[in-house]
């Protein structure tokens, strides 16, 4: 990797991912020549997919853009970030509580490696709504969340309630 390639590192649980994510990562990807999707392995957390079904299927999402790279991390995200060559966090934001929550970790992340910079975009309209957890959550109800995430993801969802 050329030191003039631009590259960001989108870390989360992306338990599943969700259509924001992957238009924040689409967004992202017209400001950096690179996005990588960094998966947080946390033991602490239960999760509804594992981490290889996660992996699987945002290798899936994005298997036409070759710019878009899949990792699985634990530990600091900062290591992880800086590991990969990334000198830039990014991140969605969908509202104010987003906001509070990101700021803190973003101050945090400059503490510890100060030459990391942190990008926050705003989600869209159409996705202020969506997070990983209420997908879950309605899609466990036997809601329709088929606007809300990937068609893979969407069938997934399916296969896990029985729907």
């Amino acid at each position: 990797m050329s030191n003039d390639t631009r590259v960001a590192f989108y870390p989360g649980s992306f338990d599943p991912i969700t259509n924001g994510h992957v238009n924040i990562v689409q967004r992202g990807l017209k400001i950096f020549d690179r996005v990588i999707i960094a998966l947080a392995q946390n033991a602490d957390k239960s999760a509804l997919f594992s981490l290889e079904e996660r992996q699987a299927m945002i290798r899936e999402v994005f298997q036409d853009q070759p710019e878009v790279e899949v990792v699985v991390f634990t530990g600091l995200m900062v290591k992880a970030a800086e590991s990969a060559g990334a000198p830039v966090v990014l991140r969605g934001l969908r509202g104010v509580t987003d906001f509070e929550y990101e700021f803190q970790l973003a101050t945090m992340n400059k503490r510890l490696l100060p030459e990391l910079e942190t990008v926050f975009l705003m989600t869209e309209r159409d996705n202020f709504h969506v997070s990983s957890k209420l997908v879950r959550e309605v899609a466990s109800l036997g809601g329709d969340v088929s606007g809300l995430v990937p068609a893979l993801v969407d069938r997934a969802l399916k296969r896990r309630f029985g729907a």
